[in-house]
């Protein structure tokens, strides 16, 4: 039954329809109005504009066909087929509305102390002769937070004096300074730290992990010669993103960028090795694009299941876990799927990122797009620990050898 059948009994069982000279007359489930119906053997018209634009039966044919299921005994009396409702149960997930106001109302305010935190955990280097350099500390400090804010780096400048006042930061760095610590080569490994720092507080929570990669677009453009078509093209160049989250909180835990045509399934293993250095894993669910033997004996090696769409041409042959998986899939596939489809949380993860913090680059170069993106990520995961302060009631302890 679709759904224009569907209101089309609804509107015989709650509304009266009547038929005058052998038209129907069907009121509009929007209370505005009646249309005309005319029934024939083996076609039907409706003066309402869906039937009008589309040709088909419309919810009002529907309901005037019900209603002629009304059939008149010879004793007068009336046999009536009833119209049932059927009402579609959509899931609901509920939300914790006081934990996430309280989260919403303070997340700028907790991620810079946060942010502080966790930039201080780095060691600065000797100081060398000649110009005294920013420290590394307050350079990840200055980046991160510009990423967070969204804004230009002329009114971040407000923000950042700020957090001069609040203490964070000794001194405030001139605007341009902040596209030169973007491409400084040596905040990649900091960031990707800082990263998987955000993540361990979490790790008595997260035991079931998703992976996806996804593109964030730059301000370059890549143009080449369309033979076909004997013109040139261009499009923006992009990086790619290659994630691996807890599927309870969208949590990070393992992070790579790589160039736009970098294929999805030699990035996982790194990336269960990654999160299993730090993070007991139960099971990892991938979509059919890392579907390969070697990545489903990587998943064991670490002790988990992995749960990784099979492609039609796929045979599941050659033993182990692949060929054990295969036959999941293909003999108890419902099962299965309740397991896979956790993967959609990562697909949340990198919504959750390109809605709050853009989906484009605005670096130039190759290293300062690479710390922007990974800058995102932190941004994301300090938001994440901030919604789980306030609903779990954790408090997250950074560099935890280094308070010992």
């Amino acid at each position: 039954m679709d759904l224009r059948e569907q209101r089309g009994m609804e509107l015989a069982a709650t509304r009266t329809i009547s038929q005058r000279a052998g038209i129907w007359i069907v009121p509009s489930q929007a209370g505005k109005g009646t249309y005309r119906v005319h029934l024939m053997p083996k076609i039907a018209s409706c003066t309402c504009p869906d039937f009008e634009t589309r040709g088909m039966n419309c919810k009002h044919i529907f309901a005037a066909r019900f209603v002629m299921k009304r059939e008149q005994n010879a004793d007068g009396s009336v046999t009536v087929t009833k119209s049932v409702t059927l009402t579609e149960q959509r899931t609901t997930y509920p939300q914790a509305w006081s934990a996430y106001n309280e989260a919403q109302t303070n997340e700028q305010d907790r991620f810079q102390s946060l942010l502080h935190d966790l930039c201080s955990g780095l060691v600065s280097a000797p100081a060398k002769n000649g110009r005294p350099r920013l420290p590394l500390s307050d350079a990840a400090f200055n980046i991160v937070f510009k990423v967070y804010s969204t804004v230009s780096q002329r009114r971040f400048m407000s923000d950042l004096r700020e957090s001069h006042r609040r203490g964070y930061i000794p001194k405030v760095p001139h605007f341009n300074s902040i596209s030169n610590y973007l491409e400084n080569p040596d905040l990649t490994s900091i960031l990707q730290g800082f990263i998987t720092q955000t993540s361990l507080p979490l790790k008595a929570v997260e035991t079931d992990f998703a992976v996806d990669s996804s593109g964030f677009t730059t301000c370059r453009f890549t143009r080449w010669f369309d033979h076909k078509y004997g013109q040139v093209r261009e499009q923006h160049d992009w990086v790619k993103a290659h994630l691996m989250v807890g599927t309870k909180t969208n949590i990070v835990t393992a992070v790579e960028i790589h160039g736009r045509h970098t294929n999805d399934s030699p990035v996982l293993p790194s990336l269960v090795s990654s999160t299993a250095h730090n993070f007991q894993i139960a099971e990892v669910s991938a979509d059919k694009g890392y579907a390969s033997r070697a990545n489903a004996e990587a998943i064991t090696a670490v002790g988990a299941t992995p749960f990784i769409s099979f492609a039609s041409h796929h045979r599941g042959t050659g033993g182990g876990t692949w060929e054990k998986m295969y036959h999941y899939f293909q003999f108890r596939r419902d099962e299965f799927l309740q397991h896979y489809h956790k993967r959609s949380n990562v697909e949340s993860a990198f919504s959750m990122m390109k809605r709050k913090f853009g989906d484009g680059l605005r670096s130039k170069t190759d290293v300062a797009m690479v710390n922007e993106t990974l800058c995102k990520i932190l941004c994301h995961n300090l938001v994440v620990l901030i919604h789980e302060m306030c609903e779990l009631g954790i408090d997250p302890v950074f560099w935890p050898h280094q308070n010992a």
